[in-house]
């Protein structure tokens, strides 16, 4: 195996011009990075990660720590995380608490022993035991999709944090089935305890408020984000003596389990039931009908999630910081629309409803 003495003699430049190459510690002449990288290539010369580890302490990978890593919606966040960090010459380790704060902090626990140099996670939901121990071992770490609220002040922890918008889309989609006639909308909620659970609820008591609707606490179930227990909660809604004409689930798992529900009872949609679904995903289009939903930009959230972690690498001390990024509204017609391909696309950056308003720029959050 070539070592960089080997690589230093090939070049005809010193071992620490090498290094300082390879390391990009130095500017060094083009020429002169040139031969060196030429040397690199005709030898075969690999970098010795550990060794380099031991000198700056830094290992140059990341730790992530998401739940439901099958779940579409976290696969592409995870596609987005990898391909950003193997940008920057990162690598992953990857775990998954499996939505158990005892297990979550054992993940973190290991995954710190591996040394990585930072660590991106998508909190439980009761994160107090992670947040505990992200601070007191100073672990920078970057929070992802579930917003945690962390105190504020100077000796608070500083963890940046970014995820999708989750209110005002699930205004938006109770906003276009109250447009449509609908009175009775029930909503499939996620895990209680999640800061998304919160938000889509916040979202649907703020659709009904502005149609005119009362809240009737019959209509809100909760799924806790999975296809089975979604289907149970779905139906328990259509079980009601009254059941809801009109559904939003809250997680694109969920749907599938309102979607078999719905099935299983020999109903349709939108015949019987319209629905409207938080997440699109793949294969939200090869359903019939195919579903209205809510498109969050998972890559992107991955991608800013690494972003925020390497300015706090450089920047250990600087303030925390808030990403949200808006949603996109996708027209379908499991609402019971005739399907408007339109303007609206999931590459627009935007979250609209039928009233037309759009918000196209993420916002973000400083704290001191």
């Amino acid at each position: 195996m070539a070592t960089m003495a080997d690589v230093a003699r090939s070049a005809g430049v010193s071992v620490a011009t090498v290094s300082h190459v390879l390391n990009d510690t130095r500017p060094v002449l083009p020429h002169t990075r040139r031969a060196v990288l030429d040397a690199v290539e005709e030898l075969g010369y690999t970098t010795n990660t550990l060794a380099r580890s031991l000198v700056t302490s830094r290992t140059r990978s990341i730790g992530l720590a998401v739940s439901a890593i099958s779940n579409p919606y976290f696969t592409e966040i995870l596609q987005g995380v990898e391909a950003s960090a193997l940008e920057h010459g990162y690598g992953l380790l990857i775990a998954d608490p499996h939505e158990d704060p005892a297990h979550e902090r054992e993940v973190v626990r290991l995954l710190h022993e591996r040394r990585v140099d930072g660590m991106i996670v998508a909190p439980s939901a009761e994160p107090r035991e992670l947040v505990s121990y992200l601070t007191r071992h100073r672990v920078p770490a970057v929070f992802l999709d579930r917003i945690v609220d962390v105190p504020e002040g100077e000796d608070a922890p500083r963890f940046d944090q970014v995820g999708a918008e989750g209110a005002e889309p699930t205004t938006g989609l109770v906003d276009h089935l109250a447009g449509l006639g609908h009175r009775r909308i029930g909503l499939v909620a996620g895990r209680p305890g999640l800061s998304t659970t919160r938000e889509r609820i916040t979202g649907y008591r703020h659709g009904l408020a502005a149609a005119g609707l009362p809240f009737d606490e019959r209509l809100l179930v909760h799924g806790d984000s999975e296809a089975a227990a979604g289907e149970r909660a779905t139906a328990d809604l259509l079980s009601l003596a009254v059941p809801p004409t009109a559904l939003v689930t809250a997680n694109n798992a969920m749907t599938i389990g309102a979607l078999r529900a719905v099935r299983s009872r020999g109903l349709s949609v939108p015949g019987d039931l319209a629905l409207c679904c938080f997440d699109d995903f793949a294969w939200a289009d090869l359903f019939s009908p195919r579903l209205t939903a809510v498109a969050q930009p998972s890559r992107d959230i991955g991608a800013q999630a690494v972003r925020l972690l390497l300015d706090r690498l450089a920047e250990p001390d600087r303030p925390a910081r808030t990403l949200r990024l808006p949603c996109t509204f996708v027209h379908r017609g499991s609402c019971g629309c005739v399907e408007q391909p339109g303007p609206l696309s999931e590459k627009s950056g935007h979250v609209a409803g039928p009233s037309g308003k759009a918000h196209a720029k993420a916002h973000e959050r400083t704290l001191p």
